[in-house]
C-alpha cells in the first residue's frame, strides 16, 4: 500500500506539474464506526484459544491537504487524543494438588485494556466530479497495552500499519468553506505480540482488525 501511495503521489505531480494550480485545505472531522478483531493465543506452538470481537468507536481529528488543479488531493489526517477500549476481565479458579479431594482453590484474574494513540492517515484523493471524490491511504497507530495478568506475563507496546479506502461528497460553501460526508473502510495488517515475564513463551497473533466508518468534515480552502 505504501508503494502504491507513493506512486500515486508522484503521478499527480508529474501530470499536473506543467500548469498546476495549487491550493490548501484545513479542517476538522468527526468519525464513528464499527470494528472487528480476531486473534489466537499460543503457548509455544500450541494454540490455547481464539476469538473474535466487535465494538464501536468514535473520535475527532484534524487534517491538512494540498490540492492540485481542484482535482487531486494529498493530505494528512491526525487524531490528537487516544482511543481507549473498555477493560476486559476474566477470572479462573483451579483446584490445588489432589484434584476433587482438595477443596483449596486458586483464582487467577486477568485484566486488559488498550489505548490507540497517534492515529495518522496519509492519503491521496481524486475529485470524480464537482462534488464526489475517492481516496486511498496508509494508516499508522501506536497501541499501548495496559494489562494486569495474574499469570505474571505482560505484553509490550507496539504499532499497527494498514490502509484505508473511502468515497465522499464535497460541498463548497460561501467564502471558501466546505463540508464533506465520507464513508471509509479501514484495515490493519496482522501482528504477533510476544509476552515477557513468567509466561514468556506466550504470544498473541492478531489476524484481523478492520472496520467501516462514517465521517463528517468541516474545512476552509485557501
Amino acid at each position: 500500500m505504501k508503494k502504491l501511495l507513493l506512486t500515486l503521489v508522484f503521478s499527480v505531480f508529474y501530470v499536473s506539474s506543467a500548469s498546476a494550480e495549487m491550493g490548501l485545505n484545513v479542517g476538522v472531522s468527526g468519525q464513528a464506526g464499527i470494528f472487528t478483531a480476531s486473534a489466537t493465543e499460543f503457548t509455544g506452538s500450541t494454540a490455547k484459544g481464539n476469538g473474535s470481537e466487535h465494538g464501536e468507536a468514535a473520535w475527532g481529528s484534524v487534517f491538512v491537504e494540498g490540492t492540485i488543479n481542484d482535482k487531486f488531493l494529498i493530505g494528512v489526517d491526525y487524531v490528537p487524543t487516544a482511543l481507549e477500549t473498555e477493560t476486559a476481565e476474566t477470572a479462573k479458579s483451579n483446584l490445588g494438588a489432589g484434584g476433587a479431594k482438595n477443596t483449596t482453590q486458586t483464582t487467577t484474574t486477568n485484566k486488559i485494556q488498550v489505548d490507540f494513540e497517534d492515529l495518522t492517515t496519509v492519503y491521496v484523493g481524486f475529485m470524480v466530479n464537482e462534488n464526489v471524490y475517492i481516496k486511498g491511504g496508509a494508516v499508522h497507530v501506536e497501541f499501548i497495552t495496559n494489562e494486569d495478568l495474574g499469570t505474571g506475563a505482560s505484553y509490550g507496546n507496539d504499532s499497527l500499519d494498514g490502509e484505508m479506502f473511502g468515497v465522499g461528497y464535497h460541498n463548497t460553501l460561501d467564502n471558501g468553506a466546505f463540508i464533506r460526508f465520507e464513508g471509509t473502510y479501514m484495515s490493519f495488517n496482522a501482528k504477533t505480540m510476544s509476552a515477557t515475564g513468567t509466561d514468556a513463551d506466550n504470544k498473541i497473533d492478531l489476524s484481523a482488525l478492520d472496520g467501516i466508518t462514517g465521517k463528517v468534515s468541516f474545512g476552509k480552502s485557501f
